[in-house]
């Protein structure tokens, strides 16, 4: 028997996918094709005026940017103007702040000047009974019979030596002949220890040499005359009642004046009558008046007082 062939099946599944390919093919190509209408972007006159447009947006941004540089560079100008403003602020506060203290210098200086001014006219009012007075010193009563000087040595005083070598021989010369002197430190510390106690002949050898021994005396001194006339006070005061002390200064370092006046005015007193010992004088210099510390204005009232209870006379030198 003859075989018999399968029959063809021309719509078989591979076909079918063939013919879906080329199908899905032209559908692709339909699609690809020219189709009418273009994008936004193939007129060429279209796409020249987006390049424009983002040209000027370009320079837009650029003007802005140029613009917040300018307002940033204001910015920081204003606050280094600020920042120079509070500086000199800072700086006049300081200049104001000097010329206060300059003026409280200057204010200070003229109260030393008016001070030194009122002692000079104070100079010639001598309280006492005193018979004979030189104007050269100032109308200084000369009429005891003991004179003790009372020397500031302190480093102040030693720059103008020579002016206080000077006025110690000038007081020297307008006395009368006394019949003793003594020279003491502010500190209460004798010109010679073996004279503690004693008194030096007034005669013009002795004179002569004291002055000779001052020029080069290395007293001890703490710019406090108080020490100075209570030493002398307590070793000369009982032994005579005709004496005279005399404080060459120019400024105090001490403490309170009522304390210090107290202490002198005990020991310048005679405890059974209550008249005083010794007249107590005092001179006091200035290198340079233009420059009165408030130390020496301290002496100036301190030894002011002094000398006018205890029947002197103060002077102020320059």
């Amino acid at each position: 028997m003859k075989s018999q062939r399968a029959p063809v099946e021309v719509f078989s599944l591979s076909f079918l996918d063939v013919i879906s390919c080329a199908f899905g093919a032209i559908v692709m190509l339909i699609l690809l094709a020219d189709n009418g209408e273009d994008g936004d972007f193939s007129d060429t006159r279209q796409i020249s005026s987006v390049l424009q447009a983002l040209t000027r947006a370009e320079a837009s941004v650029s003007s802005l940017q140029s613009a917040i540089d300018e307002e940033q560079d204001k910015q920081r100008q204003a606050e280094a103007s600020s920042a120079s403003n509070a500086s000199q602020e800072q700086a006049l506060e300081a200049e104001i702040a000097r010329a206060q203290a300059q003026l409280q210098q200057l204010t200070d200086k003229a109260s030393g000047l008016e001070t030194v001014r009122t002692m000079r006219e104070r100079a010639a009012i001598t309280t006492g009974d005193a018979d004979e007075r030189d104007e050269a010193v100032g109308g200084i009563p000369v009429d005891s019979d003991y004179v003790i000087f009372i020397v500031d040595t302190s480093g102040s005083m030693k720059s103008m030596w020579q002016k206080v070598l000077n006025k110690l021989e000038e007081v020297l010369e307008i006395h009368p002949q006394v019949k003793g002197f003594q020279i003491l430190s502010d500190n209460g510390e004798f010109l010679l220890s073996t004279s503690v106690g004693r008194w030096r002949n007034d005669t013009p050898t002795v004179r002569r040499a004291v002055l000779r021994a001052m020029r080069t005396w290395q007293g001890s001194s703490n710019s406090s005359p108080v020490e100075g006339i209570e030493a002398a006070l307590r070793t000369y005061a009982k032994r005579t009642d005709s004496l005279s002390l005399y404080v060459f200064g120019d400024d105090y370092s001490g403490g309170s004046y009522d304390e210090t006046l107290a202490t002198i005015n005990k020991l310048n007193t005679d405890q059974r009558t209550g008249d005083k010992i010794a007249r107590i004088h005092a001179i006091g210099f200035v290198q340079n008046r233009l420059q009165i510390t408030g130390e020496m204005q301290k002496f100036s009232r301190l030894m002011r007082e002094v000398t006018r209870q205890n029947n002197g006379t103060f002077i102020a030198m320059d």
